[in-house]
């Protein structure tokens, strides 16, 4: 697989605020890839510069081909941006909206509607293409603001934390959509979220905070080094189970009579499962999470 981002020491300072200090990372084509990180960390700084709308004070970047900061008109062409506040007008229909942001790109009217087709195609927006804007619900206007991005079929698609303040179904719905754009079209998709459980279906993931790149690398890399699974036993006896564990020099918490008993991966359960069984009256493997991971390298939960 080809790289299509490529940063190397991009920074950027407001005043005395060292908002972005040297970050490098690689994004590859195809890819879905999560960009993660508390606010303040020094995400929308450095999203605002690989698209063009801030100028950075040192490092260089590639987008698709095209080097920040000398061919700028030619990355803004090739990127499809989604905000988390959107830019279409209320009043307007999804379609007179999409018609007049198409206008934008410089087509003939045939190419505009063609384009205008595709992308509402895409995005699944064909059911309230006539309805205004302004009244749709919050899963179709996240679907129409994808079809705004995407009329000149753009290589890489920016989205901003595109599913906050969804229910758990229409956020489903567009992550049907993300998918689809990623699987059909071949398209990289660049997401920023404040929900762990869909950062951990990316396939790769940088973690980001006062400016830094803390880590990266896939999920399950990223859950390995940074998180930790639970065994939660349930003993007949407590007071055995809690001589046997000390007997082996392993940490514990008791929470409500079950004992929660950390271990460096699931398969060093097993052990602790087999010397205690006929004292087992319940038990659960938890594994760890993005959560967790978010923690340990950040040393705060994420905030929506």
């Amino acid at each position: 697989m080809s790289t299509i981002i490529n940063v190397k020491g991009l920074a950027k300072s407001f005043g005395s605020l060292e908002a972005v200090r040297g970050v490098d990372f690689d994004v590859e084509q195809g890819s879905l890839f999560a960009f993660l990180g508390p606010n303040g960390a020094g995400k929308s700084t450095t999203i605002d510069m690989l698209t063009t709308q801030l100028k950075p004070d040192a490092g260089e970047a590639t987008v698709a081909g095209y080097r920040l900061g000398r061919d700028n008109d030619g990355i803004r062409s090739a990127i499809g941006i989604v905000f988390q506040d959107s830019l279409l007008d209320p009043l307007l229909t999804v379609e007179e909206n999409l018609l007049v942001r198409g206008s934008f790109y410089k087509l003939s009217r045939s190419e505009l509607k063609a384009a205008v087709a595709r992308a509402v195609e895409t995005a699944g927006a064909g059911d309230f293409l006539k309805r205004p804007y302004g009244k749709l619900s919050g899963g179709q206007r996240r679907r129409a603001d994808i079809a705004r991005a995407l009329i000149h079929t753009p290589q890489v698609l920016f989205l901003d934390e595109p599913t906050t303040g969804l229910d758990p179904q229409t956020r489903q719905n567009v992550w049907t959509t993300i998918r689809r754009l990623q699987k059909e079209r071949g398209m990289t998709i660049f997401l920023t979220t404040h929900y762990m459980e869909e950062a951990a279906q990316a396939d790769r993931i940088v973690v980001m905070d006062h400016g830094k790149v803390l880590a990266e690398g896939t999920p399950y890399e990223l859950k390995e080094r940074y998180a930790t699974d639970m065994l939660k036993l349930k003993p007949h006896d407590a007071e055995e189970l809690a001589a046997y564990l000390q007997a082996r020099s392993a940490s514990y918490t008791v929470a409500s009579g079950i004992f929660h008993i950390p271990v460096a991966e699931t398969v060093r359960a097993l052990d602790i499962i087999d010397g205690c069984r006929s004292n087992i009256a319940g038990l659960e493997i938890v594994s760890g999470t993005m959560d967790d991971v978010f923690l340990h390298l950040t040393g705060t939960e994420v905030r929506a």
